[in-house]
């Protein structure tokens, strides 16, 4: 018995350092946070991550736009974090939110990291969607101490390739992603053709120059945390440019 629980605590410990590692999962960090968009988040849609509108994505208004520090040039792009507002209990509400990165926060090297340059590196800083920022803090503060930690990503639904751009240019956008809800690579296959890796384009675009029209296509998904996922035959051979399909989920 005590050697089962012996190697359970390892299986454990090894767990934890896994999603340490790859999905920097768990450890709470500390940013501030402001907002944007305006009360119905309208202003949020579109985007540095490409997911275009919000609500017709699933994503909603709990979303966030991330400073240089935490964009990693777009591919943190769908991860998800939770904040709580801290140190300010006459501007902060209880409770936690969990939001889904989906944009950009440009630095403005105008104004100083502490007044007005929030986003400025090398501060971690969440520009929330207006309605995700008021759940945890009040409108007046404007801007606030925040705890956050990244943590797994939860989607109804597979994950959405849509197929963009033209033959030899295809642009795959890839959305709702659950668990650690970036994508780090993509590649594609043709029911005439070998696995191909795709390059990034920006945000969550995803680019192959191959030919690949008339052909069923599969795909593979790998994230950050390191885990790998293949949806075989998404898209039917009579596939058209700007549709959407749907493959499985981590």
């Amino acid at each position: 018995m005590a050697s089962s629980l012996a190697f359970l605590s390892i299986l454990l410990i090894w767990g934890c350092s896994f999603l340490g590692a790859f999905g920097e999962y768990g450890n709470w960090d500390s940013a501030h946070a402001t907002f944007y968009g305006g009360g119905d988040a309208s202003g949020t849609m579109g985007g540095a991550c490409g997911y275009g509108n919000l609500y017709s994505q699933g994503y909603g208004t709990n979303t966030a736009a991330l400073s240089t520090a935490l964009f990693n040039n777009g591919l943190t792009c769908g991860a998800c974090y939770e904040l709580t507002c801290t140190g300010e209990p006459r501007w902060c509400n209880p409770g936690t939110i969990t939001v889904t990165a989906t944009n950009f926060c440009p630095p403005n090297p105008a104004l100083p990291n502490d007044n007005g340059g929030w986003c400025n590196p090398p501060r971690q800083h969440f520009d929330l969607a207006e309605p995700a920022y008021l759940q945890i803090a009040q409108y007046r503060a404007g801007i606030v101490p925040v705890s956050f930690r990244r943590v797994p990503c939860v989607k109804k639904g597979g994950i959405r390739f849509t197929i963009n751009g033209h033959s030899y240019f295809n642009l795959v956008l890839v959305t709702n992603v659950a668990g650690a809800g970036d994508a780090h690579s993509v590649s594609i296959k043709g029911s005439n053709t070998a696995w191909q890796p795709m390059s990034r384009n920006w945000g969550q675009n995803w680019q192959s120059n191959s030919y690949l029209n008339g052909q069923a296509l599969s795909f593979q998904v790998t994230t950050s945390d390191g885990r790998t996922l293949t949806s075989y035959n998404v898209a039917p051979a009579g596939w058209q440019f700007g549709q959407t399909f749907e493959g499985g989920q981590f």
